[in-house]
Parts: structure tokens; sequence; C-alpha cells
């Protein structure tokens, strides 16, 4: 039986078109032929792990997962740097404030010492009493001071006519003091300081009309009569 030229083109039609179909179906079901399996092509794939690819699902979360440990693990470094920089600094800030006090305490100290080399020697009590002892002016022998009667004997100066009444208060104190026995109480002897110190004011008013020797003579007389209050007569 002869086929028409139409048969023959209906043939070969069919042929081509289930070729075709078979080799799409063939490249849709085998997916180990994609670009994705040997790490590029056009589309790229599941771009991981410093420019890899993943061929499947699970590589590509195996991938992520150490890339999220390696970011965690630079963060973790990053923070123990950052605590040691931190640890430095307060060390290296306690350690100024230590020197710093250091120094405080040594200027001072270095200061105390100072002060006590250029300060006066301390002086002992002995010290003070002798000193004081010094300081005062000589006791009046008996034929200046009379420790029965009280009776004064002043020097030339002081008999003036002017210094009559100081005279007469001092002499009157004194003879009070030597018939009570020789002692005086505390207002007594406040008497005859007073007494004594408006001698030394007169004295002083008048310390044109003397010489110096006489002058010197009358003052250091009416400070050892002051100074006598002290003692009791006898």
């Amino acid at each position: 039986m002869l086929r028409t030229p139409l048969c023959r083109f209906r043939t070969r039609f069919s042929r081509s078109l289930a070729l075709a179909i078979a080799v799409v179906t063939a490249a849709l079901a085998w997916p180990s032929t994609s670009p994705a399996q040997f790490g590029g092509g056009f589309g790229g794939g599941f771009g991981f792990n410093r420019g890899g690819y993943a061929s499947t699902a699970g590589q590509a979360a195996s991938y992520g997962l150490s890339e999220e440990m390696r970011a965690q693990g630079a963060q973790n470094l990053d923070n123990s740097a950052a605590a040691k920089n931190w640890q430095e600094a307060k060390t290296q800030e306690i350690q100024n404030r230590l020197r710093w006090t250091e120094t405080y305490f040594e200027m001072r100290k270095t200061n105390r010492e100072a002060q006590a080399a250029e300060a006066a020697p301390h002086v002992t009590h002995e010290q003070t009493i002798r000193m004081a002892k010094m300081g005062m002016p000589p006791r009046l022998g008996s034929t200046q001071l009379d420790p029965v009667t009280g009776h004064i004997e002043y020097p030339m100066a002081l008999t003036a006519p002017q210094f009559s009444s100081y005279r007469d208060e001092l002499n009157r104190f004194f003879a009070d003091r030597a018939s009570s026995g020789g002692s005086m109480q505390y207002e007594q002897y406040q008497q005859i300081q007073g007494a004594v110190s408006k001698f030394i004011d007169a004295l002083k008013e008048n310390i044109n009309n003397f010489s110096a020797g006489d002058y010197g003579r009358a003052r250091t007389f009416l400070d050892s009569i002051a100074n006598e209050a002290r003692f009791p007569s006898g």
C-alpha cells in the first residue's frame, strides 16, 4: 500500500514531538545536571561558605550554621579583648591613685620634717624654770627689805618727793605682811602688784629727771619689790 505524502508528514511530526517531550521530561527528572551541582553557572545556587555553593537544602543549612558559629566566635573574641582592655585601664587607674596617695603623704611627711627642723628646739620643764629664774629680778637683801618690820630702804631716785604716796602705799602693805608672820592672801599680793605698777608708771613720767644709772637702779628695785611679794618674809 502506498503512503501519500500527507501520511508521511504526519508520521515524521509525531516522532519529532515524542522525542522533544522525552528530552524535556528527562531534563526535569535529572536535578544533578543543574548548574548548582557544579558550583556556578547562570542563576547560581545556594551561596554560602565564602563563595561556595550548596547543592542541597541540608548542605545550605550546614553552611549557614557554620557561618553563624564563626560570627559568634568573632564576637566573643571582640568581647574578650574589650574586657581585657577595660581591666588594664582599671588597673592603671588604681596604680595611679596609689602613687598619688603615696606622693601626698610623702610630701606631708617632708613638710613636717622641714618645719620641725626650722622650729626652735623643744624646751623642757626644767629649762623653763631656769629661764624664768634668770629673767627674774634679784631678791632684796635684809638691809633693803627688813623681814621682821617690813621696812623698805629705797634707792635715792625713789625718795624724791613726787613718789611719796607710792612709797607710803608699799610701806603699809609690807608692814602688814611682816605683822601677819610673813604670809599674805592673794588679794594682798594683787594690791602690791598694782601699787608697784603705778610706781613704775610714775617713774617713767619722770625719766628725764634722773641719770641712766639712777633710773636703772630704781626700776630694778621696783621689779624686785614686786617679786618679793611672791615669797614669805623671813
